[in-house]
């Protein structure tokens, strides 16, 4: 296991706000002495809360009850988002109820090591020196590699959505939806995309938020105004606070969910980060759905 990082030292905090819907979104959050571990998970559910509910409960535990956990932690978290899937396919055949979808998005800390794994438009954002790194990508319809993926498996993007019916390519739950899934797979995909790395001394905080959150801030906003907040104040709680009343300002329509978790007693530096020169007038949402164009 790698040497681990100040985990003792970090700060963590989640807020929710409900600016226009009743689709919740929830959050966990889970400490393991044994493996020096932290976890963060965001769920964002749409059609009912159920599904968020039912993967809220169900995918940690069937994370660490996981044999090869945590030595083969990639691959054992990419089983436990479909497993998880194939079981709340199985309650929602006992119990209709249960009949909605959600976005998850959980983010693990072993040492020095991060895995942020992502089935969803879910987003976290490390702080780098006051750079923004993605440690996710949103899977929404509008990307050029999902919309392939999509299409391969008999699916569409029909007015940006999914199958005409869903804004998302990616989620736990939905298998209500005609279409959406079966038994040999289908283009709404439970599957999650992983990203890991190694912390360092310059990785300041992490930002895991929903996506009404994404729909009004950019990665590289978050992290600035994240990082002005911390200067004045150093305070996590209080920054999450104002972050969703800024996105509610901004226009913010969607329910909002925010997690962050600071590296450091101390607040970040100042440093000078380099922007480019061409002025731009484009939303964060616009932003995103170019940025996955570009990236096909």
């Amino acid at each position: 296991m790698c040497e681990p990082c100040a985990l003792k030292h970090s700060n963590i905090w989640e807020i929710r706000a409900l600016p226009a819907n009743k689709n919740t979104g929830f959050h966990l959050l889970l400490i393991n002495l044994k493996w020096q571990s932290l976890q963060m998970k965001v769920f964002d559910g749409h059609g009912g809360k159920s599904a968020a509910h039912f993967v809220r409960d169900h995918l940690p535990r069937v994370i660490v009850e996981d044999a090869d956990f945590p030595l083969e932690l990639e691959r054992v978290v990419m089983r436990s988002f479909v497993e998880t899937d194939a079981a709340l396919a199985k309650s929602c055949t006992l119990e209709s109820a249960l009949s909605s979808g959600t976005t998850a998005l959980t983010a693990m800390i072993f040492g020095r090591s991060l895995l942020v794994a992502n089935a969803g438009d879910c987003r976290a954002v490390l702080s780098r020196r006051g750079t923004a790194i993605e440690m996710s990508k949103d899977h929404r319809p509008g990307c050029t590699k999902e919309r392939i993926r999509i299409e391969s498996l008999g699916g569409y993007v029909d007015d940006g959505y999914l199958n005409g019916q869903l804004g998302v390519t990616r989620a736990l739950g939905d298998w209500h939806l005609e279409g959406m899934k079966g038994g040999t797979g289908g283009p709404l995909s439970a599957e999650p995309e992983l990203e890991l790395i190694t912390l360092n001394q310059e990785d300041e905080f992490l930002v895991i938020g929903s996506d009404g959150l994404w729909d009004v801030f950019s990665s590289q906003n978050a992290v600035d105004f994240s990082r002005r907040r911390l200067q004045e104040h150093n305070d996590v709680k209080l920054c999450c606070k104002q972050m969703v009343e800024e996105a509610i300002k901004r226009g913010a329509t969607d329910n909002l969910t925010i997690v962050m978790v600071s590296f450091h007693l101390e607040p970040p530096t100042q440093v000078t980060v380099q922007r480019g020169k061409v002025k731009r007038s484009i939303s964060a949402e616009g932003l995103q759905n170019l940025k996955c164009l570009l990236q096909g």
